[in-house]
């Protein structure tokens, strides 16, 4: 019986009285629900133990266990990181397919390709494919359900709405502006800085590995942008000038790929002003590059991009967190890399094109 979930799984064919094996392939390029993702991540550890472990790092109001895949080459020595999480807001569906398309990209590619190899063994990536299960689980539910964005913990003391959102509840000028108190919002961000168990697991993972990582890279959808801390207009990142310029980079990056125009600035510049995010907390741990990616589309499809649409959006974001990635390793090991990260993309772009044709 062919199972749904369409990972590598070996089926089992009777013709003609002989039984033969074939192998599905994963489809990227449809949205999967939690039950399919968690198989997937499962598989990725077993296609590559080599470099990829599956760590449990805290669990959900609903208590399921929250999940990363560490993937680097082991040295025996501490190891730089990068950060990549997606599906902190449930409806967001683009943002988990993103998460596995990262992973697939860069797990087919350094075998071959001796930059990614040299990356992988400088740095661990760390990716949280959906940090708000919970939500994700429940926008699965039904139309009814589908723009669900909070995660499901219940609001405070006599309010008979559900959820947070994740993105106000870390402690980064939280609650000043953006948010609101009331538990029925969108944007409630919480009784107090911290107050949900999602955001507490990637505080408490990131913040007591802080100075390892290099990178933190949250992906969201939608609006095609690219924003750089801070949320608030009063507070300015001390690095801001090099994190716009490599993020405009990336936004030149991305446009090359399928033309579409990214917008990079602060929140309160090019959205609107917020408090609380992950990506402000992240810097205001000392995590220099910062970013997070508002993916397809501008509005025309909102939180329902068609499926058709995955692929394209994946591959010029993954342009555009490679050149980040690529840009912030060659930085922190001078002369490691010699290949730019344009060429560095392109490299990997060209084993996905590859790959799909095969398919």
């Amino acid at each position: 019986m062919l199972n749904s979930v369409g990972l590598s799984i070996l089926v089992l064919l009777s013709v003609a009285g002989a039984t033969t094996i074939e192998r599905v392939e994963y489809d990227y390029y449809k949205y999967h629900d939690m039950q399919e993702i968690a198989n997937w991540m499962n598989q990725m550890a077993k296609d590559h133990p080599d470099v990829v472990t599956i760590v449990d790092y805290g669990k959900t109001y609903e208590k399921r266990t929250i999940r990363l895949l560490k993937i680097g080459l082991n040295t025996g020595e501490k190891k730089k990181g990068i950060w990549i999480d997606c599906g902190i807001h449930a409806r967001e569906w683009i943002a988990p397919a993103f998460c596995q398309y990262f992973v697939r990209q860069i797990l087919q590619a350094y075998k071959t390709d001796t930059d990614m190899k040299t990356m992988m063994t400088n740095m661990d990536f760390y990716v949280t494919p959906v940090l708000n299960m919970d939500g994700y689980i429940y926008s699965w539910n039904n139309d009814t359900t589908r723009l669900w964005r909070k995660n499901r913990s219940p609001g405070t003391s006599g309010c008979k709405c559900y959820g947070t959102d994740l993105n106000r509840n870390f402690d980064a000028n939280w609650g000043t502006i953006g948010v609101s108190p009331d538990c029925c919002s969108n944007v409630y961000c919480g009784s107090s800085p911290v107050s949900e168990p999602e955001a507490q697991a990637v505080t408490y993972f990131v913040g007591s590995r802080k100075d390892d990582f290099l990178c933190f890279l949250t992906i969201h959808s939608y609006g095609q942008l690219l924003l750089v801390p801070y949320g608030h207009p009063n507070v300015t990142a001390s690095n801001y000038n090099e994190l716009m310029k490599v993020g405009l980079e990336a936004a030149d990056t991305i446009k090359k790929v399928h033309g579409m125009n990214y917008t990079v600035g602060t929140s309160p510049d090019v959205l609107y002003p917020n408090s609380g995010s992950s990506r402000d907390w992240a810097r205001m741990q000392g995590i220099p590059f910062c970013y997070t990616f508002e993916l397809r589309d501008k509005g025309t499809f909102g939180f329902k991009l068609p499926e058709d649409q995955i692929q394209p959006t994946c591959e010029e974001a993954f342009s555009g967190a490679m050149h980040i990635i690529t840009y912030v390793h060659s930085k922190t090991f001078s002369g490691a890399v010699a290949t730019t990260a344009v060429t560095l993309w392109t490299l990997l772009l060209a084993v996905c094109v590859t790959s799909t044709n095969l398919m």
